[in-house]
């Protein structure tokens, strides 16, 4: 070569991985024209799969996990963490007992109580209810209840006979703070015909509102000691409710209030009396993962089916990429890409919509109840208000994570299948 003339270009196979030019045919590979337009078909259709099966999982998971909060805070936030029940003999020292288990590190609130089921009724409707006697003090403190009343006030709960009811039940059977509540108790005094039932009026001193319809519309509260003789409770308390600053540290309080409360006692603890509630919650939530996800390996599979007929129509322009050069390597990594390319855009819509709709469930449900005039979410059947939400970082990261493997998989065996094309095979009949 003389002096003056210009250098020739570098071969194609001295250039590095994932080089700008592998790039740009992967790009051209994208955007198929015309004759390919059904290439481009499977293509649309596995970035619309893999899209829509990210922001289902996301969508779903966060809207699970939404429910499982709002379970745990609602129950917890009316019963409490840990119940201490008399054995052998009645709870007739609950006010010692009680103050014992207060004095235990950890605990918020050891309050006594007498509890009962009974009929409530008005002049319009009945329903059984599960009357609960608390001291004011307590009732005050118990998260949901004492900062949660819509009508009436707590002020003076211990002085009268007033009960405190929840708003559902207030609709139910048409009460306002002032109006009488019938309670019914099947066991009222002995009579010489056996035992009668105990019948008595209440006003309704208050009305609160906890956001989750069994509550809102099963419980009763009134004064422990009018409970104590409505229930014939003299003296006696049905168990001790404790609630504690770290609901997970259940193991640790419990041995301690064992070893603090000298008589024999029965404690059992929120996780005992809901076991099958929140079991039944996560197989549930286990199970949609694992469906949920078919939706994104059948997107992945389309990219498998859309690659391998790529590498058919493309056999001539590989052929030539191979004759120019280009190494088996660098005709791996651009039909790599080419399918990669779907997986990615396709799992970060995914993520963006899932996201978007995850934090805006509640709106775009009453969006579409009112545009439908139907009740989505009837509270009766769902326990809650509203439909809850909570968006959790560790599972996003893992949903993308798992689309963007299943799409990078997807490309390996159609990119493996083009960098072992022959050359002259390919081109013996163009």
């Amino acid at each position: 070569m003389t002096e003056g003339a210009a250098a020739s270009p570098a071969p194609l196979s001295a250039s590095r991985a994932f080089a700008p030019f592998e790039w740009l045919v992967a790009g051209r590979y994208l955007r198929a024209r015309r004759r390919e337009g059904f290439i481009s078909v499977i293509a649309g259709f596995s970035f619309l799969g893999i899209m829509l099966g990210v922001a289902t999982l996301i969508i779903v998971l966060s809207v699970m996990n939404g429910f499982r909060k709002e379970l745990v805070d609602k129950i917890l936030g009316v019963n409490g963490h840990i119940f201490v029940a008399g054995l052998e003999r009645p709870l007739n020292d609950y006010p010692d007992v009680a103050s014992r288990i207060a004095a235990l590190p950890g605990v918020v609130l050891a309050m006594p109580l007498v509890e009962g089921q009974a009929l409530a009724s008005s002049p319009v409707n009945a329903g059984g209810v599960l009357v609960r006697g608390l001291r004011e003090e307590d009732i005050k403190r118990v998260p949901s209840i004492g900062g949660n009343i819509r009508m009436g006030t707590l002020h003076g709960f211990d002085d009268g006979q007033g009960v405190v009811i929840g708003k559902r039940l207030a609709e139910q059977l048409m009460l306002r703070p002032g109006d009488g509540l019938t309670l019914t108790a099947p066991r009222g005094p002995q009579t010489p015909f056996g035992t009668a039932p105990r019948v008595k009026t209440y006003p309704v001193r208050a009305v609160y509102e906890v956001g989750m319809s069994e509550f809102d519309s099963a419980f009763v509260y009134m004064p422990l000691a009018e409970a104590q003789a409505f229930f014939n409770r003299e003296g006696d308390a049905t168990a001790i409710e404790v609630f504690l600053r770290d609901p997970d540290r259940i193991d640790e309080a419990r041995a301690a209030i064992d070893a603090a409360i000298e008589r024999p006692i029965m404690v059992t603890d929120w996780r005992m009396r809901n076991r099958t509630f929140f079991g039944v919650l996560q197989v549930e939530r286990n199970v949609m993962f694992l469906i949920l996800t078919l939706i994104v390996l059948v997107a992945a599979l389309n990219i498998v089916s859309g690659l391998i007929m790529l590498v058919k129509d493309k056999g001539a322009d590989i052929a030539i990429l191979r004759t120019m050069g280009a190494t088996r390597g660098a005709i791996l990594r651009i039909f790599l890409i080419t399918g990669a390319s779907i997986g990615v855009v396709g799992t970060l819509a995914g993520l963006l919509l899932g996201v978007l709709v995850a934090v805006n469930v509640e709106s775009l449900r009453a969006f579409f109840s009112k545009l439908t005039n139907t009740n989505l979410f009837p509270a009766e059947f769902y326990f809650l208000s509203r439909l809850p939400s909570q968006v959790d970082a560790g599972e996003v990261v893992t949903v993308v994570v798992m689309a963007l493997a299943l799409s990078l998989l997807a490309t390996i065996y159609p990119a493996w299948r083009a960098a072992r094309l022959d050359p002259v095979e390919a081109l013996r009949y163009e």
